[in-house]
């Protein structure tokens, strides 16, 4: 029983690395199958450019319909001329390939890898060209609060009247500039009694 168990097991594992095998084998082939498929692609678009490639001739075609007038071209005349039945997608990367022609030639020049479509070239333009636009500076918030100006604070400071002086503060501002001066208050002090008589003086004058 244990035999037969483990053959089933080895049967099993056998069965799974032959399915990953055949997988990966599949893969492979795949992936050489992919590299040819694009590189055919990348001749074809390439083929299809040239002044006298498919895309390169349908532009010029549907820029010519564009300039006989109107908005657009009619159903008509597509149909006239017998290319209603190309996708429309295709007529219109056509005729931005001829309208861009130069631009779109230097591009698919510079390109290293080359491209596979008019549909690859123009989104790989339009994605060049966007990452040249110049970053618009950011706009400041119309609702930010303005930073408080502190100019004329200092002379709205000294503008508010001072405090009224009281006797003893003025005693003290004389003593200060008596000693900064070098003036003794002895010499201030009879100034002051001969300016301002005592109580004594009056009477004695009256």
């Amino acid at each position: 029983m244990t035999q037969t168990i483990a053959n089933e097991v080895k049967a099993e594992i056998n069965r799974i690395e032959a399915e990953i095998n055949t997988l990966e084998a599949e893969g492979k082939a795949l992936a050489e199958l992919w590299k040819k498929i694009c590189k055919a692609d990348r001749a074809r678009f390439t083929g299809s450019i040239k002044d006298t490639g498919f895309d390169t001739r349908l532009g010029k075609l549907m820029q010519k319909l564009k300039a006989e007038g109107g908005e657009r071209i009619s159903s008509d005349r597509l149909k006239d001329c017998g290319i209603n039945g190309i996708d429309k997608r295709r007529r219109a990367e056509a005729l931005w390939f001829v309208e861009n022609e130069t631009e779109a030639r230097a591009f698919v020049k510079a390109s290293k890898k080359g491209f596979t479509s008019l549909t690859a070239l123009q989104a790989a333009m339009r994605k060049a060209a966007k990452a040249a636009e110049p970053k618009a500076e950011p706009t400041k918030p119309t609702n930010e609060v303005e930073p408080k100006s502190n100019v004329g604070l200092d002379n709205e400071v000294e503008a508010k009247p001072e405090a009224k002086p009281t006797p003893e503060s003025l005693v003290l501002a004389l003593l200060t500039q008596c000693r900064e001066h070098g003036i003794p208050v002895s010499e201030v002090k009879a100034i002051l009694n001969r300016k301002v008589p005592s109580k004594k003086n009056k009477k004695a004058a009256a």
